[in-house]
């Protein structure tokens, strides 16, 4: 079975009062002359993902003897979600099956929605094959993460709803995990508006759609490394790939440095919080890897962002775009050596944050000391500058 234009408007009317509406707004901070870019905010969507859609609609679809046996689901944590509110709507009892990594605060908004959480290893794959095993002995329903007509059907009332408010969109950018979203994006899109360029984005440590349409197959990959836990898939679906293969035009890639970078410049210019997965459109756009003119969408797939997790991104983003600097620096140990430094990255107008004294390092001459400071600077020109400054005054920095 495959996915038809009837079944994706079809779960756009089942989805009213279900799933929100959201919003598609300008991004004034990322648009210029050439581009304008315009962000679907799935994040604010109940659950804080797109997934509530896709899991509703193939719930429902499922018979009266069916819901009465229950269902099963693996999760990285958002499907896990969706699925747990869905069947709470229908009086259906679930159990999920989530990797021993998967956020905390994911598993215990799956748990407060009242299903059976059940926690696997240590990716989204090692999840799906417990989910199934359990499958095999309970009998209740597989409700997959992407691989289902039904839920990509769900998924592709996203791309009805980008092209109703913005008519003359030019390009829709979507994150690719196991491929469902943008499989029913794509869809949807291109069954109604076949110009409309569909552009997918990896994280590069989990490229498993990429590396699958390359192939020209689907293929496993093996290992899904990636700070975006909702995109992070060792092996895309076969529908996937296949409606992958018919609709979508290209799969770019960026790394966490990349996927790290776009959730700061989402939090600091969008006042909005997404999720890895979620900010990883933003981030191939940030970084040129978007080859489009125009009105173009972004899908922000979701927000569900570990709190423990943020503080670690915004350190990552923030050395990365050079905001956050960290020095070594092998001076005299005399008096006099340190306010110096300090004189020199103040008078520049950078503020240090930390700093750490060592003259006991082995490899030191005797009259030498190591001092490592961390400095908050306005670029990674800026902290170029104070490096010169330094050198200039007879330092040795690194």
């Amino acid at each position: 079975m495959s996915v038809t234009l009837g079944m994706i408007l079809e779960a756009r009317e089942r989805l009213k009062g279900v799933a929100q509406r959201t919003g598609l707004v300008q991004f004034k901070a990322l648009s210029d002359e050439r581009m304008q870019v315009y962000l679907k905010t799935e994040d604010l969507q109940n659950t804080g993902s797109f997934k509530v859609r896709g899991a509703y609609i193939k719930i429902a679809s499922l018979s009266k003897e069916e819901k009465a046996c229950g269902v099963i689901a693996s999760s990285a944590g958002n499907h896990a979600q969706g699925v747990a509110l869905a069947a709470r709507a229908f009086g259906v009892p679930a159990t999920i099956v989530m990797p021993a990594t998967a956020p905390i605060s994911k598993v215990m908004a799956t748990r407060e929605l009242g299903a059976q959480v059940v926690l696997h290893g240590s990716v989204y794959d090692d999840a799906y094959a417990e989910a199934m095993r359990l499958q095999e002995e309970t009998g209740a329903t597989f409700i997959h993460p992407f691989d289902d007509p039904m839920v990509i059907a769900g998924q592709g009332t996203i791309g009805l709803e980008i092209m109703d408010d913005l008519p003359d969109v030019s390009a829709i950018v979507v994150p690719i995990g196991g491929g469902g979203l943008i499989s029913g994006v794509a869809a949807a899109v291109k069954m109604l508006h076949p110009h409309v360029r569909v552009i997918g984005v990896q994280a590069s440590g989990a490229a498993g759609m990429k590396a699958s349409l390359e192939a020209g197959e689907v293929v496993s990959l093996p290992t899904a490394k990636t700070i975006a836990d909702g995109i992070a898939v060792k092996r895309p679906g076969e529908l996937t790939f296949a409606l992958c293969r018919e609709y979508v035009d290209e799969v770019v890639t960026v790394d966490d440095d990349e996927i790290a970078q776009a959730i700061l410049f989402l939090m600091e210019r969008g006042k909005m919080v997404a999720e890895g997965a979620g900010a990883a459109p933003v981030a191939a756009i940030l970084n040129g890897k978007i080859g489009a003119e125009g009105k173009v969408a972004a899908v922000i797939s979701g927000g569900n962002i570990d709190v423990t997790m943020i503080s670690r991104i915004i350190e990552k983003g923030l050395l990365r775009a050079g905001r956050v600097s960290k020095l070594r620096i092998i001076m005299q140990d005399r008096p006099g050596q340190l306010e110096l430094v300090s004189s020199i990255i103040g008078g520049n107008g950078a503020n240090v944050m930390a700093i750490h004294h060592d003259r006991t390092d082995v490899n030191l001459d005797i009259r030498d000391a190591i001092l490592e400071i961390t400095m908050e600077t306005q670029d990674r020109a800026h902290a170029q500058r104070i490096i010169a400054a330094l050198r200039e005054a007879g330092f040795d920095v690194t």
